[in-house]
């Protein structure tokens, strides 16, 4: 039974993410909503508001049809023309910018919101139309109803012309940026919280361990730590995850070890709080920040969209984030109960700064202004930077980058600005 709830709650954490998830949803409530005006319909409210704001009522059928008609028909083609902006939004950060921010975009709860008012005004309209009777009086009309339908199609209204700034605002490439850059701080800042609770411990290298390979394929999106931490402390024993997050994993590859050998219905049980999944997210993997923002400057410095500003503001946002993950270690072993007990890999500064560099070299060398943005860059982080190995890889960086520009730019009056 329990891992039953896990199953609907991690398929429930996947399903938040698609664009349908939060319209069907709200789409529901429009349904509720319908049956709750019937009800309040039997306890007379159109009689009583008849009393007070008559001149607020519908009291003929004909209006109230036609008004409830072209309120559906209304705000189908609304929907359909904002789901069209959204899928043009999608299309043009694809081909602009890059692929990867797709799932970022499609997850925007304030669109979803937007499209999902829209499905339960109508769903809510259809429901009223249907109960108004062919010969009503205006005391048998749903007056009520109507009132709230009409207030309903205001509001969408609203929110139509906030989803146009909305999605005005959404494609503009320095909110995008800015939108990364704040998911992967914020997670960053968690990991650094993180590595500050728990002192630093090696792992024994005379530990002989028992290998397990995974039972599927696709990215490494999560692992339930909390668990994991239950099941190693009840056996006793160390667990060392091997892939690090976003990694993709093959079926029968090696997924974790343990120190010790455990029972089957325990290596079950781990995993189990293994989470795979065939995209990534910023919230569980900040590295993919970095993909992201990398890619978008080397699809700017491209011939085919020759952007070099947004090229240079994707490197101001780089700073920011390599910054902030020289805080961070290159381990990450959890201690619980003054003990080491679980290991997991996780992406070297060394590694993550040569992916980055190595990708805007190939691109960037032949451009001074980029260089010198470039080396800005990695002087920036190596005078933030208190780990004397990553100012080492920094100090490389920098050579190499030098290397190539020298090779790549032939003017000897540009040579002398990078030297």
């Amino acid at each position: 039974m329990k891992d039953k709830i896990i199953q609907v709650f991690r398929l429930l954490y996947k399903l938040k993410d698609t664009i349908a998830f939060y319209p069907s949803l709200i789409g529901l409530l429009g349904c509720i909503l319908a049956y709750i005006t019937f009800f309040l319909e039997e306890q007379d409210i159109t009689k009583y508001l008849l009393d007070i704001i008559p001149d607020l009522l519908v009291n003929n059928t004909e209006t109230a049809r036609a008004l409830l008609t072209n309120f559906i028909g209304g705000l189908i083609s609304i929907m359909v023309f904002s789901f069209s902006m959204v899928m043009i939004l999608l299309s043009q950060a694809s081909s602009n910018f890059s692929p990867r921010l797709l799932p970022g975009l499609i997850s925007n709860r304030r669109h979803q919101m937007v499209l999902g008012f829209y499905i339960a005004t109508i769903i809510y309209c259809i429901f009223i139309l249907v109960s108004i009777k062919a010969n009503s009086n205006e005391y048998q009309l749903p007056g009520f109803s109507m009132l709230l339908a009409i207030f309903l199609m205001l509001n969408c209204l609203a929110a139509f012309i906030y989803f146009i700034h909305s999605i005005s605002q959404e494609i503009q490439i320095s909110n995008i940026m800015e939108k990364v850059f704040n998911k992967s701080k914020m997670r960053l800042e968690i990991l650094i919280d993180e590595d500050a609770a728990n002192k630093h411990k090696d792992i024994e290298e005379s530990i002989k361990w028992h290998y397990y390979n995974s039972n599927k394929s696709g990215y490494f999106q999560n692992i339930s730590l909390e668990n994991i931490k239950k099941i190693v402390v009840n056996t006793d024993s160390i667990i060392d995850i091997i892939p690090f997050k976003g990694d993709f994993i093959l079926a029968d590859a090696k997924l974790f070890r343990i120190n010790k050998k455990l029972k089957d219905e325990e290596i079950e049980n781990i995993y189990r709080h293994f989470e795979f999944a065939k995209s990534e997210m910023i919230e569980d993997n900040y590295v993919l920040a970095f993909k992201q923002i990398t890619e978008i400057a080397l699809k700017a410095m491209s011939p085919g969209i020759n952007d070099p500003g947004t090229a240079l503001n994707a490197i101001d946002y780089l700073t920011q984030l390599f910054i902030i993950r020289a805080q961070k270690k290159d381990v990450n072993n959890i201690i619980v109960e003054n003990k080491l007990r679980v290991s997991m890999t996780t992406v070297k500064f060394k590694n993550l700064l040569f992916q980055v560099m190595a990708a805007l070299r190939t691109y960037c060398k032949h451009d001074i202004i980029m260089v010198q943005k470039l080396i800005k860059m990695l002087n920036s982080i190596s005078e933030n930077c208190e780990n004397k190995d990553y100012e080492k890889c920094i100090t490389e960086e920098i050579e190499q980058l030098k290397i190539d520009a020298k090779l790549a730019i032939k003017n000897k009056r540009d040579l002398t600005f990078i030297t």
